[in-house]
């Protein structure tokens, strides 16, 4: 059922659901020069006329002729909030901590970096699986939603205190920053004949660089990157989902850490 719509929904809540649908369809459309006027002028004028759910109305304004990403978000991210609430997800499910102020283990020198996620729950559950492998830091990038976030901070379920974190607007940025700092970047992506996360050689300290779910990572980043590495895929399906992944190659690194440290 995770992720899966709750039954019996109303009117309005079908109403959260289209206009989710048709922002990020208009989020899709904002780059096009050819597209991006009509899409913006119809978009708004759907929203303005959902008076029967004053909230989502009185987001039209926000929806400006000249409207850029930034204040794309700014109507997006409250329609996400309404739609996720009426989702079941595992989030629900909580797990039992150790005691407050206690570890099981080191943090190992690995900076995860997080470029423009779209969804607060993956975001959340990046912190959270940052929190239980011991990742140093999370460099948060793009439009990428912070701790700040409601659904974010849900999702992590406490592990958004536990983890160090920061806000870098571009991902090239971060990325340079790390390289200047001696830091090996390695870009998790699907790329063909890159090394697999349980073959390669992990240098450390070490950062962890993961992309947008749908269109992953530009490949100009990828080559500021030290490597590429992937998962290897047994199925029709070339992916996981972000934090799937990242855990994935969260363990492998944690794993190498744990046997250099042995010696």
């Amino acid at each position: 059922m995770c992720g899966c719509y709750k039954s019996g929904m109303n009117e309005e809540q079908k109403i959260w659901i289209e206009a989710l649908r048709r922002l990020n369809e208009l989020d899709q459309l904002l780059g096009d020069q050819s597209k991006r006027g009509i899409a913006i002028d119809e978009c708004r004028q759907w929203i303005e006329q959902q008076v029967g759910v004053p909230r989502l109305a009185a987001l039209a304004p926000l929806i400006v002729p000249a409207l850029d990403r930034r204040q794309l978000w700014s109507v997006l991210v409250p329609v996400e909030r309404s739609v996720t609430r009426l989702r079941i997800t595992d989030v629900d499910i909580l797990d039992s901590d150790l005691p407050e102020g206690s570890r099981q283990g080191a943090l190992m020198p690995v900076t995860v970096v997080v470029d423009s996620i779209r969804s607060a729950f993956n975001v959340g559950g990046i912190l959270r699986t940052a929190e239980c492998f011991g990742v140093a830091e999370v460099i948060l990038c793009g439009y990428t939603p912070l701790p700040d976030n409601a659904q974010v901070a849900r999702a992590a379920l406490g592990a958004d205190q536990l983890v160090k974190w920061r806000y870098v607007e571009k991902i090239r940025d971060a990325v340079r920053e790390l390289n200047e700092s001696g830091v090996s970047c390695y870009a998790l992506e699907t790329v063909a004949g890159s090394p697999l996360v349980g073959e390669v050689e992990w240098s450390f300290p070490g950062a962890l660089v993961l992309g947008n779910e749908r269109f992953g990572l530009d490949p100009d980043v990828i080559g500021l990157c030290k490597s590429a590495v992937r998962i290897q895929m047994y199925g029709a399906k070339n992916s996981l989902n972000v934090v799937s992944a990242f855990s994935v190659a969260a363990h492998q690194m944690r794993q190498q850490v744990d046997e250099c440290e042995k010696f």
